[in-house]
């Protein structure tokens, strides 16, 4: 079993690690674009500035479609993460260096920002919006729903790509991963927004200047994505395995 490493800066900087880094960035923008943008379409479709049922289920699966691309897409360069918070949970797992992982998150949080500003251009202005709790939810209930949504994803992750033993399970690592996340949008979304990922909502937030309860959106998901990495590691990966370097 792997265990957390630091890791080198020199190794940060391979011709593979710049490659991994662009690729997230890519999937990330790819991600955030088709999500955001699904809420921006539906705004404007039905003159609505907030969700109905109807948009909830056209947002879990534009989201869920849009992240089972994008993971499949990034999967043999970096990963696929598109989430720092996935990252995180797959350092805590020893399944990428603390150091890789923290460009990871520059790459994926540029992406998301990217996203959002080209959202905005192409939409002539449209408002981008941002994660925040619905009325009558505290913030306490919003950082658990996310914690218990994105331990969710991340043991989705872990189950379906990263754990050595899992077989013809990693072909459908991301169907099963974008499933999950369209799921607990449905499920979530009426409460806290169902984020899962620090990067989907700080993209919106940066461009928007809107960070209210945006820590949320990080706390949350950090913890729960902390949690499903140590847990399915202590817990599962019960034997000695090297480390994966080109997958999750």
């Amino acid at each position: 079993m792997a265990g957390i490493a630091l890791g080198r800066l020199d190794d940060s900087f391979t011709a593979a690690s710049i490659k991994a880094y662009l690729a997230e960035f890519i999937s990330t923008l790819l991600f955030v674009f088709a999500g955001v943008g699904s809420a921006i379409a539906y705004a404007k479709l039905t003159s609505n500035a907030a969700l109905d049922p109807a948009g909830l289920v056209a947002v879990a699966v534009c989201h869920g479609l849009a992240l089972f691309v994008a993971v499949a897409v990034g999967a043999n360069i970096s990963g696929g993460h598109v989430n720092p918070a996935v990252t995180f949970g797959l350092a805590l797992g020893g399944h990428i260096t603390i150091l890789t992982g923290i460009f990871y998150w520059v790459a994926q949080l540029v992406g998301s920002i990217v996203a959002c500003y080209l959202l905005t251009f192409v939409t002539g202005g449209f408002a981008v919006p941002t994660h925040g709790l619905a009325a009558g939810v505290g913030a306490v209930e919003g950082v658990v729903m996310e914690i218990v949504t994105t331990f969710a994803l991340v043991y989705t992750v872990y189950a379906t790509a990263a754990d050595p033993k899992r077989g013809s399970l990693g072909t459908i690592a991301p169907i099963a991963i974008g499933f999950i996340v369209g799921a607990n949008i449905l499920a979530a979304g009426p409460f806290s927004g169902g984020s899962m990922n620090p990067a989907r909502s700080f993209g919106p937030a940066v461009v928007s200047g809107n960070f209210s309860s945006n820590w949320i959106y990080w706390v949350g998901p950090l913890i729960g994505g902390g949690l499903a990495g140590l847990v399915y590691t202590y817990a599962f990966l019960c034997t000695e395995h090297a480390p994966l370097s080109s997958e999750f």
